[in-house]
């Protein structure tokens, strides 16, 4: 049976919120006139499209039509009810409700997915505890105090340690009346494949608790104390854990993310520990894996810059170009930061110190262009001619597709001065490499597309957005206004009643009708809330987004309401001249006076 919370309990937690700090949990907002604009978090895109008005409490994309209140919004990103998005929303604002109320299988999803999370919750204090606080734990903490890790940081990150038994972490979860069986669905307890029972996943470990964006923790990675293998051991893929849309530290870091607009990436969890408490306290990471397109979106969402700081060795340094150029597709500004050769962000501020490293590294991060020009030239011996040549048109090859003309010319005259070559020759070579590639095709080939150009120009999210014919206009903006008003409504439901021209717009009406009926106040957000057709959430919050005057006058009004009433009937118009049309072309000279006569009544009596 569905659980019902009171509207008045729902208004509350509505209006003790703001829907801009709601949304600047998710996604990285910047004040646009009246509006707030972001990355729409439901659909890719690399221009922001995505408007939430903070007097309207109400969120909208213009590119793929999302749309609603903070309620929904919640559940939209969460991925859950209304219910469990209201009682997320509800502790934010100190506002209790019920929990009661849900059916035996919605329970259930909920239950074990919240019991997986206090379980690795639990864990995380449990190993803590038992690093910061016994006698099992010092030779860990031992060795952290040993690599440069101090008690601020251990506490700070959380760290922990496993002692070497099979079933420490099993009785504490039992004892605490943990289903086992979810436990190792989450991954914390493991089959043994002698017997078949299970025992503690991680043993002998320093424990590195992993967090999503919102700080719940969610896996662990481990690093064996001593010797043994695996050295490094993760938490497996699970419902509540997922290495491709996760970063190590990102629920620290976003803060400073989104204060300095911009992150610093790095490859494990040391690097970020050690960076953090050099004062690099906008650090993330990758979690052992190359970085996926899903983590660059995150990324995105919360800055439009990226510092990458990888290990100065080769396969570092090829990973920081592969990273590069995935950050680089979702819409960032890509630096590098260069280490010497060999070295990692670790070691090198431990043989340098903190001030150094933000200051000769971090802080002397070059543009991706330039680091993907040095790591080129790092794999060529320059003093041959044949080689000097390769590298001459493989720089040419990552200048042609730079996107600004600017850039281009900026690097053609850089490897001209450098190599003493005529800045003519190069660019005719490039020109020449340039029609060859698969951009000059893909350009020739939409050169009179509207759609390359919008790209281009950043107006790809409204490229399927047509002006609307002067009725539908009217119609929303009508719509829009009886969301606010409620005598514009009443008077509107005496004129045109369901006689909208638009499906979608009927309905909104027959809603609004309905819920002045039964005493609410003018107040868009709650209107939509008590929608339940996720189409129409979508296009009331489109409505309810629109720019208007605050007051809608009596021309206006009878205005909007003519041009709705005409529009059937210059319908019928268009449709008598097609008539006439074709009794022209049958020569029935009888039946095509006849409609044009009927035309010119038409004509006449809409025009009074």
């Amino acid at each position: 049976m569905a659980q019902y919370i009171p509207d008045e309990t729902v208004a509350e937690i509505r209006q003790s919120l703001d829907i801009v700090e709601i949304i600047s949990e998710y996604i990285q907002l910047k004040k646009q006139g009246k509006h707030y604009m972001g990355l729409c978090p439901f659909h890719g895109e690399k221009t922001p499209s995505f408007s939430v008005s903070p007097d309207r409490q109400l969120y909208h994309c213009f590119g793929c039509g999302a749309g609603g209140n903070a309620i929904t919004f919640v559940m939209e990103m969460e991925k859950v009810g209304f219910v469990e998005a209201l009682g997320k929303l509800g502790s934010k604002a100190g506002i209790s409700v019920p929990e009661t109320g849900y059916s035996k299988a919605g329970q259930a999803g909920y239950s074990s997915h919240h019991k997986k999370i206090e379980a690795h919750e639990l864990s995380a204090r449990f190993y803590h505890h038992l690093l910061m606080n016994t006698e099992q734990g010092k030779e860990a903490y031992d060795y952290l105090l040993h690599r440069g890790f101090s008690p601020e940081m251990m506490e700070r990150f959380q760290l922990g340690y496993s002692p070497d038994h099979s079933n420490v972490l099993k009785g504490l979860l039992e004892k605490r009346k943990f289903n086992l069986q979810e436990m190792e669905e989450a991954g914390l307890l493991l089959r043994q494949e002698s017997n078949w029972d299970l025992k503690d996943r991680f043993r002998n470990r320093i424990m590195f608790p992993i967090q999503d964006i919102q700080g719940h923790t969610v896996g662990f990675g481990g690093r064996v104390l001593g010797e043994g293998e695996p050295k490094y051991l993760n938490s497996p893929e699970t419902s509540i854990f997922k290495k491709n849309e996760t970063l190590y530290g990102i629920h620290l870091a976003r803060q400073e993310i989104r204060k300095s607009n911009t992150a610093v990436l790095f490859e494990g969890y040391a690097d970020v520990i050690a960076a953090s408490n050099a004062g690099i306290t906008n650090a993330i990471a990758v979690l052992g894996t190359s970085m996926t397109e899903r983590q660059a979106k995150i990324i995105r969402r919360n800055t439009e810059r990226i510092i990458i700081c990888f290990d100065g060795d080769n396969a570092g340094q090829d990973a920081a170009r592969r990273s590069a150029e995935i950050l680089e597709q979702e819409g960032l500004i890509v630096q590098v930061a260069l280490l010497p050769d060999k070295e990692d962000p670790d070691d090198y501020i431990k043989a340098n110190g903190a001030k150094r490293f933000k200051s000769e590294v971090i802080e002397a991060a070059v543009p991706l262009m330039a680091f993907k020009m040095q790591l080129l030239k790092r794999k060529k011996n320059l003093q041959d001619e044949g080689e000097k040549l390769q590298y001459i048109e493989e720089v040419l090859k990552e200048v042609t597709y730079l996107s600004k003309a600017v850039e281009r010319d900026f690097y053609l005259r850089q490897l001209a001065d450098e190599f003493s070559l005529s800045l003519d020759a190069l660019k005719q070579e490039q020109f020449h490499i340039y029609k060859e590639s698969k951009r000059y095709y893909n350009d020739k080939r939409n050169a009179t597309a509207y759609g390359s150009r919008t790209k281009r120009w950043g107006l790809d999210s409204y490229k399927n957005q047509q002006l609307l014919p002067a009725f539908q206009n009217a119609e929303r903006m009508l719509l829009a206004h009886m969301m606010k008003d409620k005598s514009v409504c009443m008077e509107v439901q005496e004129t045109i009643g369901g006689d909208f021209n638009v499906e979608e717009h009927i309905a909104i009406a027959a809603y609004l009708y309905a819920y002045y009926a039964e005493g609410n106040k003018p107040d868009p957000g709650n209107f939509i809330n008590q929608l339940q057709d996720p189409d129409l959430i979508k296009k009331a919050s489109e409505i309810a987004m629109l720019d208007m005057n605050k007051h809608l006058s009596e021309n206006e009004l009878v205005d909007y309401i003519r041009q709705i009433k005409n529009y059937p009937k210059w319908v019928e118009i268009e449709e008598i001249e097609q008539k006439m049309k074709e009794a022209e072309k049958k020569q029935d000279i009888q039946s095509a006076v006849q409609l044009a006569t009927e035309l010119v009544d038409m004509k006449k009596a809409l025009k009074k």
